[in-house]
C-alpha cells in the first residue's frame, strides 16, 4: 500500500513465490504437502527467521509445491521481552477470541514518498529470508553434486517480489487463516508449470 509504514505493529498476509511458478519445493498427495528437499531447505529457514527476528510472530502458514503463505504480526513490544498481553507468540497461535486484533490498524503512513527497504520491516524479512533459502540450496546443490544450475540473479529461485496484504479486521484475519490451512487441499496438479 503506498505510503504504508510496513515496519509498523500490524498483521500482515504474505505470498512469496517460486520463480516461473515451478514446483519445487514438493508435491500435494492426499490433501498433504510432501516437502521437496528444497522446500524443507525452506521450512527449516522460514522458522529459523523467527527465532533471530524477536520482533516478528509467527501465526499461519503453509509451504506449497511452488509458494509460501503466511500471516505474520509485527509486534515491537517482543523486542525488549515486554509482555504481549495475551496475544500471539512464536510459539503460539492467535486465540479466536480477538487477541491479535491490537494490532490491526490503519494507521501506520510513512511520511517518506520513496521506497527503501526499512530495518525490521516485512520487505527487510522476505529479502532476508530468500536470500537465506537461496544460498542453503545453493550449498546443498554443490553438497550433492547436483547436475542443476546454481540460482543466482540470472538464475533466480524466488520471484523478485511477493505479494502482501494488510490484515485488518477479526473476520479478515479468520478468513485468510482458513484460506492458508486449506490451501493444500484445493491444490490442483496443474497450478504447477514447467
Amino acid at each position: 500500500m503506498p505510503g504504508w509504514d510496513y515496519s509498523g505493529d500490524g498483521v500482515y498476509f504474505i505470498t512469496i513465490v517460486v520463480q516461473g511458478r515451478k514446483c519445487l519445493l514438493g508435491k500435494i498427495k492426499n490433501g498433504r504437502i510432501i516437502l521437496s528437499d528444497f522446500g524443507k531447505i525452506a521450512e527449516k529457514e522460514w522458522h529459523k527467521s523467527f527465532e533471530i527476528r524477536k520482533e516478528l510472530i509467527l501465526d499461519e502458514f503453509v509451504i506449497m509445491p511452488n509458494h509460501l503463505h503466511a500471516i505474520i504480526i509485527i509486534n515491537k513490544t517482543n523486542e525488549t521481552g515486554s509482555e504481549t498481553h495475551g496475544c500471539a507468540s512464536r510459539s503460539g497461535r492467535a486465540s479466536r477470541s480477538g487477541r491479535a486484533s491490537r494490532f490491526y490498524s490503519t494507521s501506520h503512513y510513512s511520511i517518506s514518498p520513496e521506497f527503501h527497504r526499512k530495518p525490521k520491516s516485512i520487505s527487510s524479512f522476505v529479502a532476508g529470508y530468500k536470500t537465506g533459502v537461496t544460498r542453503k540450496i545453493d550449498d546443498f546443490i554443490d553438497f550433492h553434486k547436483l547436475p542443476i544450475e546454481k540460482f543466482n540473479r540470472n538464475n533466480r529461485f524466488w520471484q523478485s517480489n511477493y505479494h502482501d496484504h494488510i490484515i485488518r479486521n477479526e473476520e479478515e484475519y479468520w478468513r485468510i487463516k482458513n484460506y492458508i490451512k486449506n490451501n493444500p487441499k484445493n491444490w490442483k496438479d496443474d497450478d504447477c508449470w514447467e
